[in-house]
């Protein structure tokens, strides 16, 4: 049961670096978005700091994490939040049918981050213990 309990530990910590390198992410594609193709001095600093902070973050993320079920989580959550963001600080649109497929997008990160768990992966006789 020890074992099971570090290895939880150790994926919970894993995708809460998941979390900070998919918000480093938003904080990129904003930035990027801010640098007018990087004519801004200022947000083209931000994007170039925030490139380096998420691919730290997820570097570190995907030492416990499968490549595939992380950079899908990352890449869908930092699509969903420079969607919601850029509409709230860039007035770029968002409308109802495009924020309903953003739920569809979380759902799945969700259900990844669910089907990911440590008591799923070892199976029914791990359960029962």
């Amino acid at each position: 049961m020890t074992k099971l309990n570090e290895t939880n530990h150790g994926r919970g910590r894993a995708w809460a670096m998941l979390l900070l390198a998919s918000a480093f992410e938003i904080g990129y594609a904003l930035s990027v978005s801010g640098s007018r193709a990087f004519t801004v001095p200022g947000w083209s600093i931000s994007a170039a700091v925030f490139f380096l902070l998420t691919l730290y973050a997820l570097s570190v993320a995907l030492r416990s994490i499968d490549v595939g079920i992380g950079y899908a989580a990352w890449a869908g959550i930092g699509s969903v939040g420079a969607a919601v963001f850029g509409s709230v600080l860039f007035d770029q649109p968002l409308t109802l049918a495009q924020a309903c497929w953003l739920a569809v997008i979380i759902a799945g990160v969700v259900w990844l981050k669910l089907a990911d768990s440590a008591r799923l992966q070892a199976g029914p006789r791990a359960q029962r213990a």
